[in-house]
């Protein structure tokens, strides 16, 4: 039966030194073996999260995974990998809800869509809505495709945006792969919906692109 971390001397077991010197003091590996829990035969939780990084590329890599993607690994069951995406759910929602914000910037709607779908396996639009004064009043999903690809709902978009009283909107969408650079559908679309929403009285504010951290403004990549 594996232990949660077998061979560490009691000091140095991640559980106590979180306690002792607050979670600063550790590791990214040391805060996902927390999550991890227990190790297996041979591997210590320590050991075992370490190699979850290595098979990810990057902590980064491995907040993009799925329960799926980690339930398939030696290891790791259904409870380690639910506790391990559920963490960084919870650490992509800190910054709070978005409502309220104010979008003055292409950067502004970028802080908006990363935590929401900057870590997505899959492709997502989202809409975001605002007011007058351009603040923030809804951010709402309307479209999941596949790894690579996924289509922009026109109709959907501006219904989401009429549907909640927006006198402006946003959007956003991400690159799995990791890279935020529009793509030329990406900027086909985005004309489009720039087109329709002048036909129906909304002010469209930009359309961003984000990868992980990273972003791009369609306009302005043109």
């Amino acid at each position: 039966m594996a232990t949660p971390f077998r061979d560490l001397p009691a000091h140095d077991l991640p559980r106590e030194r979180l306690v002792r010197f607050g979670p600063a003091a550790l590791s990214d590996t040391e805060l996902i073996a927390i999550h991890v829990g227990s190790g297996v035969a041979g591997q210590n939780a320590v050991a075992l999260a370490t190699r979850l990084v290595a098979e990810f590329g990057s902590l980064a890599g491995l907040a993009r995974a799925t329960a799926a993607d980690l339930g398939r690994l030696p290891g790791i069951g259904p409870a380690k990998a639910c506790r391990i995406v559920a963490a960084f759910a919870l650490a992509g929602r800190v910054q709070g809800p978005a409502e309220g914000r104010i979008l003055g910037s292409s950067a502004d709607i970028a802080t908006v869509a990363i935590p929401v779908i900057g870590s997505a396996t899959r492709e997502e639009v989202l809409v975001v809505v605002a007011d007058g004064r351009n603040r923030v009043t809804r951010v709402e999903s309307v479209a999941r495709g596949g790894s690579t690809t996924t289509s922009l709902p026109i109709r959907e978009v501006l219904a989401v945006a009429l549907r909640h009283d927006g006198a402006a909107f946003a959007l956003a969408h991400n690159h799995p792969a990791g890279d935020p650079t529009p793509s030329a559908a990406d900027r086909a679309a985005t004309d489009r919906i720039r087109s329709a929403a002048e036909e129906v009285g909304l002010r469209f504010l930009d359309h961003v692109v984000v990868a992980g951290d990273a972003w791009r403004s369609v306009s302005a990549s043109r």
